[in-house]
């Protein structure tokens, strides 16, 4: 189901105040976004590392810095820290929130932070979980960039008890961010992105490893890899804390795609060792087509 099913609000989007939590790419690209887009006025940073908000504050990501009661004045507040860092985050903005606020994240994980934020909720607060599908392998506020979110989708994942007023505003200013809004049940998101973006992150960390890890000559060969290992590997790049918190946190289903793609390992492994060159080149076709497809 995508957000234009919905009954949106005709009203223009104005958000007077929007304070970030965790000033990176993600939340950095999200400030810049809704600044260009011309329906935010004051952005304010909170991050636990002062020079990464002091470069927010000079590169124009953010319009104020604070602790965590600057979000008194927030009409928004978006989580976007590592998952495993959510529940302290929450706990440490939520008590100096305004009622009627709203509280949004951006985490990849959306089952595991439901389960931390749902008890330090209060009734006067309203949360809508998301999870923008769009990235780089840069982190910090110098990553950030406008443009980010254009064409890209995000996932919003409403539970039961989620306002339609608070969701149609983040909603929209996931919109106005340049993202095509999908809602999706919680449970679907977590095994769709263990495959599509968890699995893939994994594999590459793993390749690097086993590359830089081969052994036969003194000299590094890492050296010699040309564009498509680096294409192909550029994910594992990306902040080691912030995938460390992904494996843990959605980790029966990331295990479960870790399976499927070692049965397939296994059967090209077999392939090759038996030399089966028609079943080799059915193997590629096969993945080929899946591939073709999707562009």
């Amino acid at each position: 189901m995508t957000a234009s099913t919905q009954q949106l609000s005709l009203a223009p989007l104005h958000i007077p105040c929007l304070a970030v939590v965790g000033v990176g790419l993600i939340g950095g690209s999200l400030a810049l976004a809704l600044k260009a887009a011309g329906v935010v006025g004051e952005i304010v940073g909170i991050d636990l590392d002062a020079e990464n908000l002091a470069t927010a504050q000079r590169l124009g990501v953010i319009d104020r810095i604070s602790g965590p009661e600057g979000v008194a004045a927030a009409d928004v507040v978006c989580l976007t820290v590592p998952v495993q860092a959510m529940a302290a985050a929450a706990a440490g903005v939520i008590p100096h929130m305004r009622p009627g606020a709203v509280l949004t994240d951006g985490g990849s994980v959306k089952g595991a932070v439901l389960r931390e934020l749902e008890p330090l909720l209060s009734s006067n607060i309203q949360f809508v979980p998301g999870h923008p599908i769009a990235g780089t392998e840069c982190s910090g506020a110098e990553a950030a960039f406008a443009t980010l979110y254009q064409g890209k989708r995000c996932i919003l994942t409403p539970v039961t008890e989620t306002d339609p007023t608070a969701l149609d505003l983040v909603t929209r200013m996931w919109q106005a961010a340049g993202s095509e809004v999908v809602l999706m049940e919680v449970e679907k998101h977590d095994r769709i992105l263990a495959a599509i973006s968890h699995l893939p992150h994994m594999v590459a960390y793993s390749l690097v490893n086993a590359v830089s890890n081969y052994d036969r000559y003194e000299e590094n060969i890492l050296n010699y890899s040309a564009g498509g290992f680096r294409d192909f590997t550029r994910i594992a790049s990306s902040d080691p804390v912030m995938w460390r918190d992904i494996a843990m946190t959605n980790r029966d289903a990331l295990l479960e795609m870790i399976e499927l793609f070692e049965r397939f390992l296994g059967e090209l492994k077999a392939d090759i060792a038996q030399g089966d060159g028609e079943r080799l080149q059915e193997f590629f076709l096969r993945s080929k087509s899946s591939r073709d497809a999707i562009l």
